[in-house]
């Protein structure tokens, strides 16, 4: 490497700093300087480059394309470094394992299986975060998130945990037993659908269902959306995995099946992982494995 290439760290760091917290205070405030002096290694950097990665012409504060692309970078150098020396020296051996995954699958996979992590694991504190908002793992953050999708999530590390075709299903009391059906005929019907998402609506115009509008569209989290459609409040999409049980139990029927290259996947950030995350990432897996077994018995 051309070390003498390399701007100042310095100036590196400001500019991570203010790409983080798209302020200069507060990017000031986070290295105990001023904003001036922020300012000062914005133009220095951005001198030794030769480009212009803030653009000042706006109220606002916003990154060229060239200062996207570069804080990018740094973001992903300096968290790895960070999360090295935080393992190396042990700084973050009492920080809880943060772990982010949706309402539902929280509630029916993961919830209740989380007593045997903590009967084998004792020492590690847990954080789970169920919500619908898509996070990505982070040094000094989330440390690993459980994602449904097709496992391609740029710039992150994915695992498939638990394959899961996606499903539209509804309560016997709702839609009675009723044979072939077309995706239009749902919009009879009331639809659930999880808070901060819209896949049902999603899965309706991908099945070519584009006019009308369902009879009523209720937005709750996940684990009380599904205790509505046990409970013929309304259609809901999901994946198998979580209502398998109550399939087999007749509690919902399955009205529609996308098989796919989709499931729950493992995500996490490329690089070291901290003690405690690779011990619940080597959990998940057996715990994987083992549902996978259950599922083809």
């Amino acid at each position: 490497m051309d070390w003498i290439a390399l701007p100042p760290l310095s100036a590196l760091r400001a500019f991570a700093a203010l790409a983080e917290s798209r302020s200069v205070t507060k990017a000031g405030e986070q290295l105990n300087v001023s904003h001036a002096a922020v300012s000062q290694q914005i133009r220095t950097l951005e001198t030794h480059l030769g480009l212009s990665l803030v653009d000042r012409s706006g109220r606002q504060l916003e990154l060229t394309p060239e200062g996207c692309q570069l804080a990018e970078a740094l973001t992903e150098g300096f968290g790895t470094i960070f999360r090295t020396i935080q393992m190396l020296t042990g700084a973050d051996a009492a920080r809880p394992l943060q772990i982010s995954t949706t309402q539902l699958f929280a509630s029916t996979w993961l919830m209740p299986r989380l007593l045997d992590f903590q009967t084998k694991h004792p020492g590690i504190d847990l954080m789970v975060n169920p919500t619908a908002k898509i996070s990505d793992p982070a040094p000094g953050g989330v440390d690993l998130c459980l994602r449904f999708g097709d496992g391609n999530w740029p710039g992150l590390e994915a695992e498939m945990l638990v394959p899961a075709d996606i499903v539209i299903t509804a309560a016997p009391s709702l839609v009675g037993e009723c044979g072939e059906i077309e995706p239009a005929d749902l919009l009879q019907f009331p639809w659930l659908q999880e808070l901060g998402t819209n896949e049902s609506m999603d899965w309706l115009r991908s099945h070519g269902v584009t006019e009308g509008c369902v009879k009523s569209l209720t937005h709750v989290p996940g684990n009380l959306m599904l205790e509505g459609a046990r409970a013929g409040q309304g259609v809901i999409s999901t994946a198998m995995s979580s209502v398998e049980a109550d399939v087999k139990a007749g509690r919902l029927r399955v009205l529609f099946r996308d098989a796919g290259e989709t499931g729950y996947h493992i995500v996490t950030r490329p690089g070291i992982l901290r003690p405690p995350a690779k011990a619940f990432l080597q959990w998940l897996r057996r715990q994987g494995k083992e549902a996978a077994a259950l599922a083809e018995a």
